[in-house]
């Protein structure tokens, strides 16, 4: 699952280990904060850099603009797995597998590091906890396990791993997990199936404007897709587009707009109330959103639409990460959220394979279908207790 979700759920359940209860859940939406940054970094550097022609050959190969963009937008994951060889170990999930003697090394290095100071002036000198003292097994360099022991060895590490997954399929963890999974199967493929989506829709806005066409409305943009999509044919061809800037402005505002929203939710989430009600709300709230895409008329209606229901969404789905992070034990957290975020490629894919058919069933099945989903996920989130500044299990 590490392939399918990336380092998402682990950095995410680290973060939340390294900070108390008072200012858990602005990390939490501080990690929605970077996503949206990285969602208006993108079209930004689109709007710069695909419109130019770039072409050169290295030996065979032929690279053009659209292959050096890639190439630009994986940069920021090879420098952050890079600098996560630097990051300390969590002390609090090394204090859960016994290993103590390690947990306060590594918060010594946290406090030299925070503090500017020797580690050795760290006022804490022992850690103690129910669990026994555990310490790796020395291994003598002169002889080696045969490989009956180290399989042995390996068998046993694997069933301790199980026996600590064993909570995950109990109460009460079972039944909200499988809440939560079904909500962010939901939320996600009805989001992910917008943001997908409307790169296309502003394209097609984009050239009714360029040719004059008045009719904007979704009806005319569904149209008009589906017959480019029923009149193509596939010929094998170089592909080197290039797109006028115009094509990348409106995602550039949409993720400008999320991105505001999220600086605008920060203060409101002092308020306990709204830090623990925020996602029925905003669920709530989204179902005639997404539906209300129906009823625009105009590039700027769905502009607007759209950039409020995205940021929105973002916050719910920042909302249900941070609150999985305070209710599951340590042992079993990063599992989960795992199991979350593949929920969520799961319903991304699903979307994405379902909504043609939508689209070409009539006008308003797609929208029909994406509030059905928000309504399911809205359900599910009025079975889910949240408490944001709980302590972490």
């Amino acid at each position: 699952m590490d392939y399918i979700c990336g380092p998402f759920a682990v950095v995410v359940s680290y973060l939340a280990e390294f900070h108390g209860r008072q200012h858990r859940h602005y990390i939490m939406l501080f990690v929605g904060l970077s996503i949206s940054i990285g969602a208006l970094t993108l079209p930004t550097m689109a709007y710069f850099m695909l419109p130019v022609h770039i072409y050169f050959t290295v030996g065979t190969l032929r690279f053009h603009t659209w292959q050096v963009f890639l190439a630009l937008t994986s940069v920021p994951s090879l420098l952050s797995g890079f600098l996560h060889i630097f990051l300390p170990e969590s002390p609090k999930f090394l204090m859960s597998q016994g290993y103590y003697t390690k947990a306060l090394a590594s918060l010594q290095r946290i406090y030299a590091v925070n503090k500017r100071k020797s580690r050795d002036t760290y006022p804490i000198k022992t850690l103690t906890d129910a669990t026994p003292e555990r310490t790796d097994e020395a291994q003598d360099p002169s002889k080696r396990d045969s490989v009956a022991l180290r399989f042995r060895k390996t068998k046993r590490k694997f069933i301790d791993g199980l026996k600590q997954l064993k909570p995950m399929c109990t109460t009460p963890y079972l039944g909200l997990s499988a809440r939560v999974y079904c909500l962010h199967f939901c939320q996600i493929m009805c989001v992910n199936s917008v943001r997908l989506w409307l790169p296309q829709i502003f394209a097609t806005m984009h050239t009714f404007e360029v040719q004059g066409i008045s009719d904007r409305s979704m009806c005319a943009v569904l149209g008009l897709n589906l017959l480019r999509r029923n009149g193509t044919t596939a010929t094998r061809e170089e592909c080197d587009i290039h797109q006028q800037p115009e094509t990348y402005r409106d995602n550039i505002i949409v993720a400008g707009i999320g991105l505001v929203g999220f600086l605008l939710i920060f203060p409101l989430l002092s308020i306990r109330g709204v830090a623990n009600h925020i996602l029925k709300v905003s669920l709530f709230i989204c179902t005639f959103l997404v539906g209300g895409l129906y009823f625009a008329t105009s590039t700027l209606a769905t502009l607007i639409i759209a950039a409020v229901y995205l940021t929105v969404m973002g916050i719910c789905a920042s909302t249900v990460i941070g609150m999985c992070v305070v209710v599951f034990p340590t042992l079993m957290r990063t599992m989960v959220l795992l199991l979350i975020m593949t929920f969520g490629r799961l319903g991304s894919v699903t979307g994405n394979i379902l909504l043609p058919f939508f689209i070409q069933m009539s006008c308003w099945a797609p929208f029909l279908w994406l509030s059905s989903l928000m309504a399911i996920a809205f359900t599910f989130s009025l079975f889910l207790k949240v408490d944001v500044q709980q302590s972490l299990n």
